[in-house]
């Protein structure tokens, strides 16, 4: 089996697959002070519920936008999975031409989502994840990595909202069925999932102009499926994009897996002292 680990700002997202087959997925907080032992009983324990067998493990493979999170992530998967990890943008290249003026610039996991999106849907397209940060990326009809928009995410503002507004609840992401709000909640909810529908359309569109040849738009993150509901831009929805894009890059360096996966008795004994 192949274990993928996307670590966004939020959550860590884990999908274990058989081959090409995803046979689970778990998620668990991204805590930088989380211990390697916290991390990789946790991990087991997911093993465990799904009656599988972690020594069957024979590859991880990492995306991260988190470095304060990665020292204990990879000696959790050392110890209790006694492998080595490959991160992604360190171990492996993505694979993936980039065009960004400064290319490290670029999280690693927009380079993923760009290898998986190209591989599924062709090119050119835009690819919005939409997590903590909404991030919109454009790959051109070659299929290179040319750039994108940042924003920010659609609880952080109303985070942010609650925060600085004395008077303002805290509130659930809801979309309501008017867009006229007869309670102070409901004109909070109609406004963030209308005022994000307005800027996905309005930076989509903008990115279109930008872009030659018919293209698609691909939806991803923690609130890609909800916020697809009331976008007609957006084509298609794709929870598990990141993750089969770590699946391709890993088939596409099986060879270097082989070499560098393997963890040795003295590595296992080093993550046991560290942690």
């Amino acid at each position: 089996m192949l274990l993928t680990i996307d670590v966004g700002n939020t959550n860590m997202v884990f999908g274990l697959f058989e081959k090409k087959n995803l046979v689970g997925t778990f998620r668990m907080s991204t805590d930088a002070t989380a211990t390697s032992d916290e991390i990789g009983l946790k991990i087991l324990q997911y093993y465990h519920f799904r009656g599988l067998d972690a020594a069957k493990t024979s590859a991880v493979i990492i995306a991260s936008v988190v470095p304060p999170a990665m020292y204990s992530l990879i000696n959790a998967i050392r110890k209790y999975l006694r492998l080595r990890p490959l991160v992604v943008g360190t171990d492996v290249d993505p694979g993936m031409v980039n065009l960004y003026t400064n290319p490290r610039e670029v999280g690693v996991d927009r380079l993923v989502n760009g290898v998986s999106a190209v591989a599924r849907y062709g090119k050119p397209l835009i690819i919005v994840d939409i997590g903590t940060a909404i991030t919109f990326d454009a790959i051109d009809q070659n299929g290179a990595y040319l750039g994108g928009a940042i924003f920010p995410g659609i609880k952080v503002a109303m985070e942010a909202l609650f925060m600085k507004a004395s008077k303002l609840p805290r509130v659930d992401i809801a979309a309501t069925e008017c867009a006229i709000g007869r309670t102070t909640v409901q004109s909070m909810q109609s406004g963030a999932v209308r005022g994000y529908v307005g800027a996905l359309t309005g930076i989509i569109e903008d990115m279109k102009k930008e872009l030659e040849g018919d293209v698609r738009v691909i939806a991803t993150g923690g609130m890609g499926r909800m916020m697809a509901e009331h976008c007609p831009l957006i084509d298609e929805v794709d929870s598990n994009l990141t993750l089969d894009g770590l699946r391709m890059i890993y088939e596409q360096n099986r060879a270097l897996f082989r070499e560098k996966c393997v963890c040795h008795e003295d590595s296992i004994l080093e993550a046991t002292e560290e942690s």
